[in-house]
């Protein structure tokens, strides 16, 4: 029976111990504050969006280098895995590009997923393969059942401030500032690689009046997984694990987000993923 080995990238959310657990390996973004390069994997969330609140612009974050992916390929081929490296949408970063130029350059048999997702949701399809490695099942039925997780999953988020989609160039400047000024908050939704807003209001009433109506929306016991993260919004994020946890009959984790969703985000934001 061949060996299989599941590589992520660190724009995943996930439990430490799962890491370990399941033996996956994380190739590791990177981020750069007022001109300092660090690794993302180095920097939990929480010290993250300390250092982004005290930062003088806006922080940078870049993918692996190809290189970094070719040098964890290779030694995962030489201890004879067989490789699915599963990672963060290319409609987010250029991760999945980087690691599938890097497959080409390694004579082994690997392959490159793009989850079509970050976070929780790529953790969702991530913890998925690495059960079913452990439990013995070949690259075809793995394959299989990561894209009926992608094909079930849905992630929705919440942006608290407006300031960070501004500075990186994804909203209007004149949209943040009336925005901020009113103190809006929007729910959106990350579908085929775009963010569509679907709700809008003052105040978090607005989050809690989406939060409830989605709540009557969903058939919780069709759901494998559910998680919720969040960008310095602890708060919040507990409550709807209050309100949702005799739902499920499973422990639904409440995660920091790192560096690559925390970025664009800014602090305050949350998002529930599920599938």
């Amino acid at each position: 029976m061949s060996k299989i080995k599941i590589i992520t990238d660190s724009s995943i959310t996930i439990a430490p111990e799962l890491l370990e657990s399941l033996d996956i390996s994380v190739v590791s973004l990177s981020f750069m504050i007022d001109g300092v390069v660090y690794q993302d994997e180095e920097v939990s969330g929480y010290d993250f969006m300390n250092m982004m609140a005290q930062a003088k612009t806006l922080p940078k974050t870049s993918q692996p280098p190809i290189g970094k992916f070719v040098e964890v390929y290779q030694a995962n081929v030489d201890s004879g895995y067989e490789i699915i490296s599963i990672h963060i949408s290319h409609a987010l970063s250029g991760t999945v590009e980087a690691a599938r130029q890097a497959s080409k350059l390694v004579d082994g048999n690997i392959t490159v997923i793009d989850s079509g997702f970050t976070d929780q949701a790529l953790a969702f399809q991530v913890i998925s393969a690495a059960k079913l490695v452990q439990e013995g099942k070949d690259i075809a039925d793995i394959l299989d059942k990561l894209a009926a997780i992608k094909q079930r999953t849905r992630l929705f988020i919440g942006i608290s401030n407006l300031d960070n989609l501004v500075k990186g160039g994804r909203i209007s400047r004149l949209t943040g500032v009336v925005s901020s000024f009113l103190n809006v908050k929007i729910v959106m939704e990350f579908k085929d690689g775009k963010l569509i807003p679907i709700s809008k209001g003052r105040g978090v009433k607005t989050f809690n009046k989406w939060f409830a109506d989605w709540q009557n929306s969903v058939d919780f016991s069709q759901i494998t997984h559910l998680g919720i993260s969040h960008a310095d919004g602890l708060a919040l994020a507990e409550n709807f694990r209050e309100s949702l946890s005799d739902k499920v009959n499973f422990e639904i984790p409440v995660l920091t987000t790192g560096s690559t969703i925390a970025t664009h985000t800014g602090a305050g934001a949350w998002s529930i993923m599920y599938d």
